[in-house]
């Protein structure tokens, strides 16, 4: 089974998720548009009230950090569909044919990365109208995208690998209740010198807040300007994390896989 083939085999389920999502569009649109109700939520609603010590502009805070979150909401679709395809019997079905035995979960994860780009493209734009600006070079804009795409990429493989190990979609829920306090304790919304120690720093070394980090670095915004020493290296934690999350769900996912069934 060589690497060629494997990428085949893979790009042909690619194919098959898009061409669902083609004849069943609504759950995608959905999907694209809940993160811009997030962003004019907690931008417009509560943006008046928020204070980000050292910072003026919340909202040049804010978008970021919601960028990332955007990167980490799509692991519950990504659950979701892997859940249904093997309660139905789909991936079964793909098990029986003579094709890579990753070619399933690398698809998937192809199928979820290009809408991860299209939700990135979205949620980017509605911050352009409320007036957020990228301040950064251009390869450093360049560069804050793609830690925003490298931690969706990680964070898909944690989803594909839960979404094998809960087959049942309804189960899939329990699931989806611990992602939303994992993503918010992190630098998201605040600033976590403003959250009691302890609970501050687990909110700084939450993967999350790193990359948010890395992005408002990046994009030449403000951030919450922490002076521990996993703030000071987001940069380099906004790499490490994901290589770290996929090192270890990559070759889960595709072993729970080989032994579905048995």
């Amino acid at each position: 089974m060589t690497v060629p083939w494997a990428l085949v085999d893979g790009w042909t389920v690619t194919r098959r998720d898009l061409m669902h999502w083609l004849r069943e569009p609504a759950p995608v649109i959905i999907g694209l548009l809940f993160p811009v109700l997030m962003v004019l939520m907690f931008g417009f609603l509560f943006g008046g009230a928020m204070a980000i010590p050292g910072t003026a502009d919340y909202t040049e805070f804010l978008l970021p950090g919601m960028f990332a979150m955007t990167m980490a909401f799509g692991m519950e679709a990504t659950m979701i569909a892997v859940s249904t395809d093997a309660q139905r019997g789909v991936t079964d079905r793909f098990r029986s044919m003579p094709m890579s035995p990753s070619a399933v979960v690398v698809g998937r994860c192809g199928a979820d990365l290009l809408n991860s780009v299209a939700g990135l493209v979205v949620i980017i734009g509605c911050g352009l109208l409320m007036g957020w600006r990228a301040h950064g070079s251009v390869g450093a804009t360049l560069g804050a995208v793609g830690l925003l795409l490298l931690l969706r990429f990680a964070l898909l493989w944690v989803g594909i690998f839960l979404g094998l190990v809960v087959r049942n979609p309804e189960a899939v829920g329990a699931v989806q209740i611990l992602v939303w306090p994992v993503t918010f304790l992190s630098s998201t919304f605040v600033a976590p010198a403003t959250m009691p120690g302890w609970l501050g720093t687990i909110a700084e070394w939450n993967p999350l807040s790193s990359t948010a980090a890395a992005a408002r670095e990046l994009f030449g915004n403000p951030g919450w300007g922490g002076d521990s020493w996993i703030a000071e290296h987001a940069v380099l934690m906004a790499v490490v994390w994901p290589l770290v999350l996929v090192a270890i769900f990559f070759p889960l996912s595709v072993r729970r896989y080989q032994r579905l069934s048995r």
